[in-house]
């Protein structure tokens, strides 16, 4: 295995609806990567396809060094939204856990190596605290950070999120993105974000997507780039893409 993901070629769409085209790109083991583009340019699609829940139309996708779905327990990711109702009266412990039951024995019970392991993931994104908590009571930033420690109990070696940081101040942002780099230190990470702008202090490299996708080193993004097609209000890369 030498590559946290490998896409080559790769074409997605929906019914008639092309919405990923000729795809390739290599992520690294160890690297800190941002993905950005338009609403609907296949940024989700992506990542989708990268977990094996969606099937690319022609294309190879490897995942450390398999299958998406043979690869799937080594994964974590935080989804946009969470898939649960923010009422679901259930505790930030409990939610937490529940990361635990891909890896975990089914039917057998949590484990105290799962229940030690989701205590470690809420003392790394500083939630110990909160762990009786109902999710109804918590902030955004709060539930975001629930979110990253219930992907963290599957320990993986690959990280997935999208717009992790959506709905929270810049503040709490900077903070998300402060652990997202300490833990790229024993992980790979690929984060879908909207401000590309903001990201660049912390990943190696940009993928802007919109249905092409074209890779850049951060440093060669500028301001004349970023206002090229999203405008002055929008931090977004724009590329013209065949």
């Amino acid at each position: 295995m030498s590559k946290a993901i490998e896409i080559v070629d790769l074409t997605f769409r929906y019914g008639d609806l092309l919405v990923l085209d000729a795809i390739d790109i290599e992520v690294e083991l160890n690297e800190f990567i941002g993905v950005v583009g338009p609403n609907a340019g296949g940024k989700s699609t992506l990542l989708k396809i990268v977990l094996g829940l969606l099937q690319p139309d022609r294309g190879k996708v490897t995942v450390l060094g398999t299958t998406p779905s043979k690869a799937r327990k080594k994964l974590g990711y935080v989804p946009q939204y969470p898939t649960f109702p923010r009422d679901f009266p259930i505790t930030v412990g409990q939610t937490v856990l529940m990361g635990r039951l891909g890896v975990t024995k089914p039917f057998a019970g949590y484990a105290t190596s799962d229940i030690s392991v989701a205590e470690q993931a809420m003392t790394e994104t500083e939630i110990q605290h909160l762990a009786s908590r109902r999710l109804n009571t918590l902030s955004g930033g709060q539930l975001q950070r629930v979110m990253l420690a219930r992907a963290l109990v599957s320990q993986p070696e690959l990280m997935l999120l999208d717009e992790p940081t959506s709905n929270i101040d810049t503040r709490l942002e900077s903070e998300i993105f402060d652990l997202l780099k300490e833990l790229n230190k024993r992980m790979a990470i690929v984060v879908v974000s909207h401000d590309v702008g903001f990201i660049s202090k912390y990943v190696e490299r940009v993928a802007c997507l919109n249905r092409t996708l074209v890779c850049h080193k951060t440093e060669t993004i500028d301001g004349r780039t970023l206002q090229q097609l999203y405008g002055s209000d929008v931090h977004m890369v724009a590329h013209r893409h065949s």
